[in-house]
């Protein structure tokens, strides 16, 4: 997979530095959410639906980044999942999600993640270029970073996307939203794209399923539903892994669909999931 090209960064600004800042606010946030974790985990509040919690947790993982950022790169702007966003001057925006897989959290199943990346341009994936990504997994301690151009690591060391010899050998990453109507779509998805793999794996964070993908963990990604903080870290990982990350019927990945992984067999995957309308494009009803 090549690397898009770099845009012109402000003066002084190198990439390296920029993932190596990535990587000490996501670790620095983990060390809160897995320090700070009680037996009980309360929840604050919920977004879309009342499955779709925010906990007290995730406002305070989000502040330290917010507060840390604001320290180190007072003129870049913020986008974060929980808090209200922060115009720069600088052209960069930080993207963050405090904790990807709050579910998880809130149950205490090990998959969840802090995922902070910087992008260039528009705060939009289909606009912009991320330019450094870190996915730390708190449970575990597991830390990927990528920078453009630069590749991917895992704790420090090199990852490349693997090479199932086939779609039918294919270990496949997947979620599922919180709206009802959705849910139900996208299990019609799932019955025609699980006999054509080997199985699925659900884990609950959309980031470290990229990442994941990006060491070879799992050969193949897709899901609806990705808001920006969800994706942009892992996806910068994964394409510096060599994989593709992409939408369907030639558009971006984003919210609409993000299929991801070796090009043969992304293309393989896409074509099963435009056959099943897994982007909604012919049942915009289900929103």
């Amino acid at each position: 997979m090549i690397s898009p090209a770099l845009p012109e960064l402000p003066d002084g600004v190198t990439v390296t530095a920029l993932r190596d800042l990535a990587v000490r606010l996501a670790t620095a946030a983990g060390a809160l959410v897995r320090e700070g974790r009680p037996d009980r985990v309360v929840v604050a509040a919920t977004k879309s639906s009342e499955v779709d919690p925010v906990t007290v947790m995730d406002r305070a993982s989000e502040e330290l980044l917010r507060e840390m950022i604001a320290a180190e790169r007072p003129d870049d702007a913020i986008l974060g999942e929980e808090g209200d966003d922060v115009a720069g001057t600088s052209g960069l925006t930080w993207v963050l999600d405090p904790i990807d897989g709050t579910v998880n959290y809130l149950y205490g199943v090990a998959s969840w993640a802090v995922s902070v990346a910087v992008v260039a341009g528009p705060p939009e994936p289909a606009s912009w270029t991320v330019l450094a990504g870190c996915v730390h997994s708190v449970a575990d301690g597991r830390t990927w970073s990528a920078g453009l151009g630069e590749g991917a690591t895992r704790d420090g060391v090199p990852v490349r996307v693997g090479a199932a010899a086939s779609l039918g050998t294919s270990l496949v990453g997947t979620g599922f939203g919180y709206d009802a109507a959705r849910r139900a779509h996208q299990a019609q998805v799932l019955t025609q794209v699980l006999p054509k793999i080997r199985d699925i794996r659900r884990l609950g964070s959309a980031a470290i399923d990229l990442c994941l993908l990006a060491d070879g963990s799992i050969d193949l990604y897709y899901e609806r539903g990705l808001n920006p903080w969800d994706m942009a870290a892992g996806a910068v990982v994964a394409t510096e892994a060599g994989a593709v990350v992409t939408g369907l019927r030639g558009g971006p990945a984003g919210n609409a669909m993000t299929v991801a992984g070796p090009p043969e067999l992304v293309a393989q995957l896409s074509e099963i999931l435009e056959a099943a309308d897994a982007d909604g494009a012919r049942s915009p009803e289900i929103g």
